[in-house]
């Protein structure tokens, strides 16, 4: 099959926000890639099912593109190849999304053992897998592990051509440990760097700008300014409603502004996010 169409029609169901369509394309790409035996194209296709059913929260078929990808790899020899460590560092990361750390953190290091083997020490894939692990290691309260990784990743990041969303998404997950520790106004520094980094470039904001917006928002309501909090907040929705519908991110979101609204207050409004964040979750179980 021609991987490069199949990548090309993908993109265009994301740029158009078509994502009822994009499940039945995987499935049928995943298919066709396998009826002609293109090895290559369906270790591809199972990465992009990976991610993309992370982000909408289905993540036993995230499992299972993931195990069929790895399962395959073996059969191939494939075990030391970038390709086998980037399908764990993928698996991992939505094993982390659906809040299993021990497996988690297990492909990380896995694939962290293999990028030893293979990788210069600088190289720009270091820094996806450092970002992903500081993020990891921060929800099992390693925060100090957690900041000793994404310092290593914006390291690297900062080194890299074009490569300003990136490093503002690393501040973002950096500042966000700093939340953690204490450090509030070097965090919410941090934060707005970031957003002016995502908001400074052409064409579309990227995702991770919407955690940017959350970080802030969260920031303004450690610092007692609860209006500030939820207009951040209700921007991150929208930005996360926008790339990926109505997933468990945006149910958490919805919590996040009920809790501000307690604190405004604002009960209807409290009442109004609550309900949604029910709806959302009770459509995802």
């Amino acid at each position: 099959m021609n991987i490069e169409d199949f990548f090309r029609t993908l993109d265009a169901y994301f740029d158009g926000q078509k994502l009822d369509q994009i499940d039945p394309f995987l499935v049928s790409s995943l298919e066709q890639a396998k009826e002609e035996q293109d090895y290559g194209a369906y270790i591809s296709i199972c990465n992009e099912m990976i991610g993309f059913y992370r982000s909408i929260s289905a993540f036993e078929k995230a499992y299972i593109a993931a195990e069929d990808a790895l399962l395959l790899m073996e059969e191939l020899h494939m075990e030391q190849t970038e390709h086998f460590a980037t399908t764990l560092l993928n698996a991992a990361t939505a094993y982390r999304a659906a809040g299993d750390y021990a497996t988690a953190l297990r492909d990380y290091r896995q694939a962290l053992q293999i990028y030893d083997g293979i990788l210069k020490p600088q190289d720009y894939r270091y820094a996806s897998l450092y970002n992903n692990m500081s993020i990891l290691l921060e929800k099992m309260e390693e925060n100090e592990s957690a900041i000793e990784y994404a310092d290593k990743a914006l390291a690297i990041i900062r080194t890299l051509p074009d490569s300003g969303a990136q490093t503002a998404t690393t501040m973002t997950n950096l500042a966000l440990l700093y939340f953690k520790v204490g450090r509030m106004e070097q965090a919410k520094e941090l934060l707005e760097q970031a957003i002016a980094l995502f908001e400074s470039g052409d064409g579309p904001v990227n995702e991770h700008y919407s955690g940017a917006l959350a970080g802030v928002a969260e920031a303004w309501y450690r610092m007692g300014d609860y209006e500030k909090s939820l207009a951040y907040y209700e921007r991150a929705l929208a930005e996360v409603k926008s790339h990926y519908g109505e997933n468990m991110s945006y149910a958490i979101l919805c919590e996040n502004c009920a809790a501000v609204c307690e604190k405004i207050p604002d009960d209807a409004k409290r009442s109004a996010y609550l309900d949604k964040a029910s709806a959302v979750r009770a459509a995802l179980t």
